[in-house]
């Protein structure tokens, strides 16, 4: 069953083997980061992935509030 972990974002253990995935898709969030990262440009990940705009943003802030979240580190 599928949880929202963001708006517009899912994990189910079924779909992607757990990763965070787009509601209704199976396409995970890093694939659409991975493309940035390799050089695609907006308007190629948009097409290349069938997605909207708004979704493609969406991945991004994900990203971000992930990349904001403290890692908290045990005494040794």
């Amino acid at each position: 069953m599928a949880q929202e972990v963001y708006p517009g974002i899912t994990v189910d253990r079924d779909v992607q083997y757990g990763r965070p995935c787009f509601a209704g898709t199976r396409t995970p969030i890093a694939a659409v980061l991975g493309a940035f990262a390799g050089g695609s440009s907006f308007d190629e990940v948009m097409s290349n992935y069938l997605m909207t705009e708004e979704q493609v943003r969406t991945a991004l802030a994900y990203a971000a509030a992930q990349l904001d979240t403290p890692i908290v580190y045990a005494a040794s």
